[in-house]
């Protein structure tokens, strides 16, 4: 039950209001409110129901390709890194605009981590001072719909920086 004002809160919010007008009324005394709202008890905080079918946010920092990822354990990382851990998938993006590159790499991580795939590999081509796609990859990799599906970036061939394979993280 809200508890009634006094005439001294009465007078306090008559002086109050006294300068303030209503937008298109004329000079109206405004009524004083019948009673202060009651303060909403605080909710418990609820923690937000997860799709597990979604892929955990990164808690990591930016992926660098061909730097090892905080969480990937160094057996692993040499394995990726010197080629030894083959593709289940690759995709070659030659000859496509950078738009229809970036469209068709966000599509083919999406379906490869849900098909549970570890490891793929994405043809760039371009050379060390050619190739918009090639510069591009970090940049797409880091962006927050594909940064979560993917665990570690490396260039499986130290000499042809044109492929990069990538580690996907195990869907939850």
């Amino acid at each position: 039950m809200a508890r009634q004002l006094t005439e001294a809160e009465k007078a306090d919010w008559q002086a109050a209001m006294r300068h303030v007008r209503r937008r298109g009324t004329a000079d109206a005394p405004v009524a004083p409110p019948s009673a202060p709202p009651a303060p909403a008890p605080a909710p418990a905080p609820a923690r937000p129901a997860r799709d597990p079918a979604a892929p955990r946010v990164s808690t990591a920092g930016p992926l660098t390709i061909g730097v090892q990822p905080a969480g990937l354990d160094t057996a692993t990382w040499e394995r990726l890194r010197s080629g030894r851990l083959s593709p289940t998938r690759t995709i070659d993006l030659h000859g496509r605009t950078v738009q229809s590159a970036h469209n068709a790499l966000a599509t083919f991580l999406s379906r490869a981590h849900a098909d549970r795939v570890r490891v793929i590999e994405v043809v760039t081509g371009g050379t060390a001072t050619r190739g918009a796609i090639r510069r591009e990859l970090q940049v797409w990799l880091n962006l927050p719909p594909l940064r979560p599906l993917v665990l570690a970036a490396a260039y499986p061939h130290a000499a042809n920086q044109g492929a990069v394979r990538l580690l996907l993280r195990k869907p939850r």
